[in-house]
């Protein structure tokens, strides 16, 4: 009985042990989603310093029960976003948390799609890669896509141009004739336009960031020269948004101290199994952060998408509308005094370089002879107009057996205009009056007198029809895997129509940014030689540049690439591709003749030599030319979260209407200088930390180089080229304060001509940028933050006299969570209002004495609210 009595007081005595212990332990749940408010399934939940945690299940839902009291530490963690930090008190209550976890785009786990024949990690990659969200974008306040560039490590974007017309370098590779020649801009994996040097039709123009861009990628050297035709130096690709995150905002824009009005939205979701939409767009009117005297800017873009995903695969299909008008800004007036290599730039009189621009009210409409001989009218307040209708679709499928297929396709329409004054010369009016003839002199248009000291400025109105840009791209992909090898086979083909007219005026006006006056010239016996500020049907004081091109361009490009896991660390990947370009069509130069443009049935000065197309006598254009290209890639994991890499490659770039100037024969392929090779190496360390990462590069470039027509400088650019150098790009998080930043040396020469040795126009030594930030609020809905980005001194040309001075931009926001869903943003741009000095025509001053050069200055200081609402 004894024995009884003692079991069941000791059973009594297990019962109330476990009964205390199962009211000291926690249960901790919740769910976990992404900013969007998307579940994420496969996210590990743990406390830090136990062996408890979960996993959240496809509808991002977590348990972890049995919890003893005390304050732990939760982690949340997941492929390519942050890592979730939390601090909970188990006490014996239930603990429900609803957790949100953001994009992290540098995480090395991340995958990315660009420069790759098949989606791969960061880490796993052998590339230089850089991918941006739009928060991030965001936080050096952009004002033009150019501008989000400035940003990407070893790319040089001169974004003092408006939003187009940029010149994009990477890596001391040289900015021969404009635009983006080397550097490829992609959407959704596609080129915008197969040539990114396109006299007046760069690609930027035909691009706008908006709500609907989900992340830019952007790859530099690598294996760029064998994955796209045209950029070896580095792709830019910007992609779309598709819907499966569910949700959408609208946002207006208000410039605080420009005219400017924009708004922007997006919305996507299911609407169906497997079945995604994507809409977006914007429109915007001002006249922009330079004062031009009329609505400068003015248009719009809507983009739509849908997606359906099947059990092995998906399909999209996706459009695009552009339609919008953009000043563009050439160079202006600078005054520059002191000695080349130490000068001191500023403004011109009646001038301000960072407010100002060329463009007046007094001068808003052209009157032309167009390509079809007729009368036209040409409207300057037109600037950078680009008109895009575009229609696409990406398929891909797993065919089983290790086989799978991918296709992206994309045809556009496009056309549009682009007219901007341009200052051929600026001297004091008594040097421009003696230009025309002993005696003769200047008057404003309203009979005034214009004072001999004063500036003015020789205009060459840039009036360029963009006829028909159309093109259609096509990329086909069939990969198949053996063990540890996989092997691609690819075919890119392509169609670019280039149809433009050149169509030049020149006029007189004062130099001055508060809509400048025109002024007429008269002769030594007063006589008019001028009309209204007009005084030449096209350009005598550059020649006759009166053109047209009809040209189409034909290219194929069969490609392939190895992918080898050597080891579970080290992989090698090869490429090979072979580019064919068909060249056919016509262009036509310049005539003159007697016309009476205004049907008054007078002939003035101007109308006696008249310039127009030449269409009696076109230049007959069909030749091919063809290249091909490789790359070789290593990479090896030194641990999870570190690797090396190194690569080299070989590839070109070809040229369209910048060769059909120089007098060759356009018939024969072999006599064409229409390639330019880049040889590039380069070795990289990527290493990943728990709250952050870096990326170092040392790469080399050779530039064989064989000459493009610049209009700014009506000359035939042609040298070799070679560079060395380090990117460095890092991002840390010490709890609610990030840094991002990247710095890029480059030793950069020219390597042939009169002007060997020299380093290359425009090329400074370092470009760097440091975006610091800072979250804070109860739900971290509050943000502020600075950006710094800037570069060294650089040459304005390559005789490396004149030095353009090394500047430092300095951006901030603050972003204000009013309620959930509600936030207002206060960005400012170039806020201490800097001089930045991106390219110069004027490769020397006179010194000890007052010059006056012309050249492009960054836009200064601009503040801007956004009140955004997302749903």
């Amino acid at each position: 009985m004894k024995n009884a009595t003692n079991l069941k007081g000791l059973c009594s005595l297990l019962l109330l042990l476990v009964t205390t212990i199962s009211l000291a332990q926690t249960k901790i749940s919740g769910t976990v989603n992404d900013k969007a408010g998307m579940p994420i399934p496969g996210v590990n939940i743990i406390l830090d310093g136990t062996t408890k945690g979960a996993v959240t299940d496809f509808d991002g839902k977590f348990a972890i029960t049995g919890v003893e009291d005390g304050t732990y530490t939760l982690k949340a963690s997941s492929v390519g976003y942050t890592t979730y930090n939390q601090s909970v008190n188990a006490n014996g209550s239930a603990i429900v948390l609803k957790i949100k976890l953001a994009d992290d785009a540098e995480s090395l786990d991340q995958v990315i799609i660009t420069g790759v024949v098949n989606p791969r990690s960061k880490i796993e990659s052998s590339v230089s890669v850089t991918s941006m969200q739009p928060a991030t974008i965001k936080q050096s306040a952009p004002r033009s896509t150019a501008e989000i560039f400035r940003t990407i490590p070893g790319i040089r974007s001169e974004s003092s141009g408006g939003e187009g017309n940029a010149n994009i370098a990477v890596r001391g590779v040289p900015i021969s004739s404009g635009g983006s020649k080397y550097v490829q801009l992609q959407e959704d994996g596609l080129p915008v336009l197969l040539y990114g040097d396109i006299s007046f039709g760069t690609a930027d123009i035909f691009t706008r960031f908006d709500y609907n861009v989900k992340r830019i990628e952007a790859i530099r050297g690598g294996s760029a020269s064998t994955l796209t035709s045209n950029g070896p130096g580095g792709i830019i690709n910007i992609i779309s948004k598709t819907g499966k995150n569910e949700g959408g905002a609208i946002g207006t824009t208000f410039g605080l101290d420009y005219n400017s009005f924009r708004t922007d939205f997006n919305y996507g979701s299911k609407i169906g199994d497997g079945l995604y939409f994507h809409a977006g767009g914007f429109y915007r009117a001002g006249e922009g952060v330079r004062e031009t005297g009329f609505t400068a800017n003015n248009g719009g873009q809507l983009k739509l998408s849908l997606t359906k995903e099947f059990e092995n695969g998906s399909v999209r299909v996706y459009a695009k509308y552009l339609n919008d008008r953009a000043a563009a800004y050439l160079p202006m007036p600078i005054q520059v005094t002191g000695t080349n290599s130490d000068p001191d730039w500023g403004n011109a009189p009646n001038f301000d370089a960072t407010r100002g621009s060329l463009h007046s009210a007094n001068l808003t409409q052209t009157v032309r002879i167009g390509a079809d001989g007729q009368i036209q009218r040409g409207d300057v307040t037109d600037g950078m107009n680009p008109l895009s209708t575009s229609v696409g679709m990406q398929a891909n499928f797993d065919l089983g057996n290790d086989w799978k297929v991918m296709n992206n396709a994309r045809y556009s329409a496009n056309s549009g205009a682009f007219v901007s004054p341009f200052p051929s010369q600026v001297a004091d009016a008594t040097t421009i009056a003696d230009s025309f003839g002993a005696g003769s002199t200047l008057a404003f248009t309203d009979g005034s007198p214009v004072s001999g000291n004063s500036l003015v400025a020789r205009i060459h109105m840039f009036d360029v029809e963009l006829n028909n840009f159309n093109n259609f791209m096509n990329d086909f992909k069939l990969s198949k895997s053996f063990d540890n090898l996989d092997v691609t086979v690819g075919y890119f083909k392509s169609f670019q129509s280039i149809s433009m007219s050149w169509l030049w005026n020149s006029y007189l006006q004062e130099v001055n940014d508060d809509n400048a006056r025109l002024i007429n010239v008269f002769d030594a016996g007063n006589n008019a030689l001028s009309e209204n500020g007009l005084y030449a049907y096209g350009t005598p004081f550059w020649g006759n540049l009166h053109r047209n091109y009809d040209t189409d361009y034909n290219v194929s490009a069969p490609y392939v690439n190895f992918t080898l896991e050597a080891s579970e660390n080290f992989t090698i990947d090869a490429s090979l591709r072979y580019d064919k370009g068909r060249v056919s069509g016509s262009f036509t130069g310049g005539t003159q003749r007697e016309f009476d443009v205004n049907n008054d049935g007078v002939i003035s000065v101007p109308e006696q030599n008249v310039f127009a197309i030449d269409n009696a006598n076109p230049t007959a254009v069909d030749y091919d030319y063809d290249y091909v290209s490789y790359s070789v890639g290593l990479n090896y994991k030194l641990q999870d979260n570190q690797a090396v890499f190194g690569r080299y490659s070989r590839g070109a770039s070809a040229k369209a209407d910048r060769i059909l100037f120089s007098g060759l024969d356009y018939l024969d392929g072999d006599r064409i200088n229409a390639l330019d090779f880049i040889n590039q190496a380069e070795i990289g360390y990527k290493r990943g930390f728990e709250n952050g990462a870096i990326y170092a590069t040392a790469f080399y470039a050779k530039t064989e180089e064989e000459g493009g027509f610049e209009a700014s400088t009506n000359s035939i650019i042609e040298n070799d080229y070679k560079s060395l150098g380090v990117e460095v790009e890092g991002f840390y998080r010490f709890n609610d304060f990030s840094l991002r930043g990247a710095v890029t040396w480059t030793d950069a020469e020219v390597d042939s001509g009169d002007n060997a040795g020299n380093t290359p126009r425009r090329q400074p030594d370092f470009i760097y940028n440091v975006i610091p930030s800072y979250n804070f609020g109860n739900e971290k809905q509050n943000s502020v933050g600075l950006s710094f980005i800037g570069q060294s001194k650089a040459f304005a040309q390559d005789n490396n006299e004149l030095v353009m001075p090394g500047f430092l931009i300095v951006n901030s926001f603050v972003n204000v969570g009013i309620t959930k869903s509600l936030n207002v943003n206060i960005a400012a741009n170039n806020i201490f209002d800097s001089l930045g000095i991106t390219e110069s025509e004027e490769g020397s001053i006179v010194e000890g004495q007052t010059n006056i050069v012309r050249a492009r200055p960054l836009p200064g200081r601009s503040i801007s609210l956004t009140l955004q609402y997302m749903f």
